[in-house]
C-alpha cells in the first residue's frame, strides 16, 4: 500500500462513528496502524503479527475491551 510514484503510505480506513478512525497502511513486511486523531504515533507489526491480530477480531478475542 505504498505509492510508487511518491514512496508515500496509502492509509486505509473503514468509516468510522464519531471521527476517531484506526487507518491501515503496509509496506515490504510491516503493516502500520494509527489514529487520525494523533497520525504521528505509528504502531508496526510484522504481517504475520497482522495476520494473528485480524484472526483475533474475527474470532471476538477483543469484545470485552
Amino acid at each position: 500500500m505504498t505509492d510508487r510514484s511518491t514512496g508515500e503510505l496509502e492509509w486505509r480506513w473503514h468509516e468510522c462513528d464519531g471521527g476517531a478512525c484506526v487507518q491501515v497502511a503496509a509496506t515490504g513486511d510491516l503493516v502500520m496502524m494509527r489514529s487520525n486523531v494523533d497520525p504521528g504515533a505509528i504502531f508496526r507489526m510484522t504481517r504475520d503479527e497482522w495476520q494473528d491480530f485480524v484472526a483475533g477480531v474475527k474470532q471476538g478475542d477483543f469484545d470485552g475491551l
